[in-house]
């Protein structure tokens, strides 16, 4: 009977600290690994920067095509582009044009 009497006195001391330790600690955890936490924001911050730079390649990729369609444009259009589409597209060429094959290798 003193031994439980003994037990109940220390664990209302005990039990305070305890709590708080977990608290803390649960707290703690989920600051670090949580869905907002310092891991998901780490790996939050290198997805924008993988994007920023998919998105500075994209802008010049079309920064370029749209010189290129400026270039065909009717009140700026360049002879050159123009007969360069034409052979593209219709797959022309002139008499004295070299052509170079590009072969691959068969196994």
């Amino acid at each position: 009977m003193n031994l439980i009497k003994e037990i109940r006195m220390r664990a209302r001391h005990v039990i305070g600290p305890v709590l708080g330790f977990s608290a803390v600690t649960y707290f703690g955890f989920h600051a670090v690994q949580g869905d907002r936490g310092l891991m998901s924001w780490w790996k939050l911050r290198q997805h924008i920067e993988v994007a920023s730079i998919s998105l500075r390649e994209i802008t010049k990729e079309r920064l370029a095509l749209e010189r290129r369609v400026h270039l065909l444009h009717p009140k700026s259009l360049d002879l050159d582009m123009l007969e360069e589409r034409a052979r593209v597209m219709l797959n022309y060429g002139h008499i004295d044009d070299i052509v170079a094959l590009d072969q691959k290798r068969r196994k």
